[in-house]
């Protein structure tokens, strides 16, 4: 069946807040107004007020208050509008939801789900548009996963309600209109595996969320030039899916990683240094990254994409990873 991500996100919520009393939905907007992007729309006439609520503008206290219910045996579902305003709960995230069931020796558990909106594209500026996932895999404690894919938003959020743990959901803006085709299962993908979107044998293209379109793209463009480049989804970003990661880059020999993040510190170096480390002898070229400039997202469209990744950043890098290669058949 085909339908947006943004519908597909309403299916798994209105499924989730159906088979589970313990489930409810909280953040800003998401009863009267429907959610900032439209995904809980309907819920509150559904399902009532006590099951959808609408929440002050506090960050802190709103995922305080679901860490709380999570500790009382709730499944809350919060929503933060964008992950710049999360920022203003990560003391909740890192001193509370991520260490209580270290710190009580396995007796507690946070089975929270945290869903938000990230990325650009959508020209809101700076405090709207950044890529901080990154920032949140770095935290043990917690699970981290992006849906790429309209399938993956639908079935990503049941397979985190069953979690023990906090689970973080990060849904690229820019997606919410894009349609695509969800399946009437989850398929046989675990919630923290990654997936090949496109087999290739030459360079492997790694990404997550917004930028695995950019990459497909990418890919089709390349093989106009005679480059089959293999797309892997991340899917998961803590924890990452080093097994097949590894298998892909052993496969193609090189590795483009596109991250919408600053490089400094990003996931990209992360992933770049994993595969460093698990198959340096099997690269013929030195990982490259493909990451958002190290500004503040600016609001002006031109100067926006010029600051996030694009297809044709991604294809450089490609070519840019395939020269010592295209050199030797020269000299050949």
């Amino acid at each position: 069946m085909r339908m947006t991500y943004r519908e597909a996100l309403r299916t798994a919520l209105t499924e989730a807040l159906s088979a589970d009393p313990r489930v409810f939905l909280m953040g800003e907007d998401v009863g009267r107004y429907g959610g900032a992007y439209a995904a809980s729309k309907g819920l509150l006439e559904q399902f009532g007020p006590d099951r959808v609520r609408d929440t002050p503008l506090s960050e802190s206290a709103f995922v305080g208050a679901g860490i709380g219910a999570a500790l009382g045996g709730m499944r809350p579902i919060v929503e933060v509008m964008t992950v710049n305003f999360s920022l203003l709960a990560l003391d909740q995230v890192v001193n509370s939801a991520a260490t209580l069931r270290h710190m009580s020796g396995g007796q507690l558990s946070v089975p929270l789900v945290v869903r938000m909106a990230t990325g650009g594209g959508r020209q809101v500026a700076a405090q709207h548009s950044h890529s901080l996932e990154g920032w949140y895999a770095h935290v043990p404690g917690i699970r981290v996963v992006a849906p790429a894919t309209a399938h993956d938003a639908r079935w990503m959020l049941p397979a985190a309600l069953r979690e023990p743990d906090p689970v973080f959901i990060f849904e690229h803006a820019m997606l919410y209109p894009e349609e695509g085709e969800v399946g009437e299962e989850p398929g046989p993908l675990p919630l923290f595996a990654a997936a090949i979107r496109r087999p290739g044998r030459d360079v492997t293209v790694i990404a997550h969320g917004g930028s695995v379109g950019k990459a497909l793209a990418a890919a089709e463009q390349l093989a106009t030039e005679g480059i089959e480049a293999e797309v892997l989804d991340l899917r998961s970003l803590r924890p990452l899916d080093d097994a097949t990661i590894l298998e892909s880059v052993r496969r193609c020999h090189r590795a483009v990683v596109v991250d919408e993040g600053w490089r400094s510190g990003s996931l990209s170096a992360e992933i770049a240094s994993r595969i460093s480390e698990g198959a340096f002898f099997e690269l013929d070229a030195p990982v490259a990254r493909v990451c958002s400039a190290e500004v503040p997202i600016p609001y002006p469209k031109h100067l926006e994409d010029t600051a996030l990744p694009q297809p044709d950043g991604i294809c450089a890098a490609v070519r840019g990873v395939l020269q010592p290669a295209q050199a030797a058949g020269a000299k050949a």
